[in-house]
């Protein structure tokens, strides 16, 4: 069957009626009222109101012989029509040309919007085929944060275009497929060094030892490329030999979470997902954070320990990039969650491989090599923005944070 016959071969035609002004209760109510009266099927409907300014849209399947007008005169006939305050239209409509495949996902977050970055992000959508067909607001605050429905364009075309304009603006722009898979995306594991945290672990722990400036010149040589992961790491543990057990608590009750940390965690328990923290610092200072997080899983080194003190060496293997990539798969298989609904977060390149594997993966203030393999990049320092990429907007986060009687902390399970 054609579009816009019917099974008695009768021609059909798409009306759209529009009505705008103030908001006042009962407008919905009314208008559907009025539009009963009409021999139409509701196929769509679209509402919102900014400060006050209602905007409704209401398409109807029509026969051919239903006029605009008419549908109009029904429309006013009603309480609306003595209301001065209101405008309404009826007109055909069609799709937009281009307006035709798969919706996309853009998700805009900044600390600020001008008119020009919006009007560069549009023509971005418009360059690259497609058509936005909605746009809403998920947050005002810390960050403003807007998600955009966007029918038609070429996937890699707009996500390649959007990261360009993103270096060029400075704000955050992501692209994701709509549809059911994004919001059952079930486990999010976190890095922990410069991610959950707002410092590195070793650091820490070489200021208690003294060895400050031996641990940073072995650091800067590996982010220099001179260094893997796991000899540079054992060599940072090696200058560590002797300092006492005590320290590790020490740096344990003074690590500080990354702004918003704390509500992300809370906010992803309180909806259901599961929660891990993979990292290539250690159990013995990340553990008792994780379990007042309430984190779900662990994965991260473990130092050998004898007479109270630390020996310089590394119990068992070593959580480097490929082995916090063996953390995501192992934990999703435990969870019973596929890796399609997981999210990986960091910042080094240490993250690339479990962000590179994960359904959805996110660099968090994280260097270029990093930002080029994820998924979607945030560059403001609030670490809950996650949830907006997820689609959660700023009252259900809200909502979570309300207490819910006794809330215990999760148990969390440290693996090695």
């Amino acid at each position: 069957m054609a579009p816009g016959d019917t099974e008695g071969g009768s021609e059909h035609q798409q009306l759209l009626v529009t009505v705008t002004g103030q908001d006042r209760p009962g407008i919905a109510a009314t208008l559907f009222g009025a539009l009963d009266a009409v021999d139409a099927q509701v196929t769509d409907i679209g509402q919102i109101t900014i400060k006050g300014h209602l905007v409704v849209c209401v398409e109807l399947d029509c026969p051919a012989d239903v006029t605009p007008a008419q549908v109009r005169r029904s429309v006013l006939s009603s309480d609306l029509g003595g209301d001065d305050r209101l405008q309404v239209t009826v007109s055909a409509t069609e799709l937009p040309i281009g307006a035709i495949g798969r919706r996309l996902l853009v998700t805009l977050t900044s600390s600020s919007l001008t008119a020009g970055a919006m009007a560069r992000v549009c023509t971005v959508i418009f360059e690259s085929g497609g058509t936005c067909e909605r746009i809403v607001q998920l947050a005002t605050y810390p960050v403003q944060c807007y998600e955009l429905v966007v029918l038609g364009a070429d996937h890699e075309l707009l996500r390649t275009s959007l990261a360009a304009e993103s270096s060029r603006s400075g704000i955050d722009l992501a692209v994701q497929r709509a549809g059911l898979h994004r919001r059952a995306k079930r486990l999010v594991v976190l890095d922990a060094d410069s991610t959950l945290l707002t410092e590195e672990v070793i650091d820490l722990l070489a200021a208690e030892a003294g060895v400050e400036r031996e641990v940073a010149a072995i650091t800067e040589a590996a982010m220099a490329g001179g260094l893997e992961f796991a000899p540079a790491l054992a060599a940072r543990v090696a200058l560590l030999k002797g300092l006492s057990v005590d320290a590790l608590a020490t740096v344990a009750g003074r690590l500080e979470l990354a702004p918003g940390a704390r509500t992300l965690v809370r906010t992803l328990r309180r909806l259901g997902f599961a929660t891990a923290v993979v990292s290539g610092g250690f159990h013995e200072v990340l553990d008792p954070m994780c379990a007042d997080l309430g984190v779900d899983r662990v994965a991260a080194n473990r130092l050998v320990v004898a007479d109270g003190r630390l020996t310089g060496e590394i119990d068992g293997p070593v959580v480097d990039r490929a082995g916090k990539a063996s953390a995501l798969r192992r934990f999703a298989d435990e969870l019973d969650v596929p890796l399609t609904q997981t999210v990986a977060v960091g910042d080094g390149a240490n993250d690339v491989d479990m962000i590179a594997i994960a359904g959805l993966g996110i660099a968090f203030n994280a260097r270029p090599v990093v930002r080029d393999a994820a998924d979607a990049a945030l560059s403001v320092p609030y670490l809950d923005a996650v949830l907006f990429l997820l689609g959660i907007p700023r009252e259900e986060i809200e909502a979570a944070e309300e207490p819910e009687g006794d809330d215990p902390p999760g148990e969390t399970e440290s693996v090695q």
